[in-house]
């Protein structure tokens, strides 16, 4: 029985390293999108800073990542960035590979 517990372990550490790798990516995914969008919406220093944390924290409204790209796509909006859908998947996906790089 102590070798199925052992490997019962392991396959919980690895999942909970795994997670923690994936949770990692994404903020720092959401990082670099945050200071793309701030840098679009000419926000400076403090409100950079806060702009950007915004952004990592609004990946925790739901599941996925939907939440937030419809938080950086509202905030363009009211910014008078229009028809930018593709460009924000795009960078998302940039900037998911970029984090995956630093992270792994």
């Amino acid at each position: 029985m102590s070798s199925f517990d052992d490997r019962k372990k392991g396959f919980e550490s690895k999942f909970a390293h795994d997670e923690e790798t994936l949770f990692k990516i994404n903020a720092k995914r959401n990082k670099l999108l945050g200071e793309w969008v701030a840098d679009k919406l000419n926000k400076t220093d403090k409100d950079k800073e806060n702009y950007i944390l915004e952004v990592i924290k609004s990946d925790l409204a739901e599941p996925g990542d939907e939440d937030v790209f419809k938080k950086v796509k509202n905030d363009l909006s009211l910014g008078g960035f229009n028809d930018i859908d593709q460009e924000i998947r795009e960078k998302m996906s940039e900037f998911m590979e970029t984090a995956k790089k630093n992270i792994s």
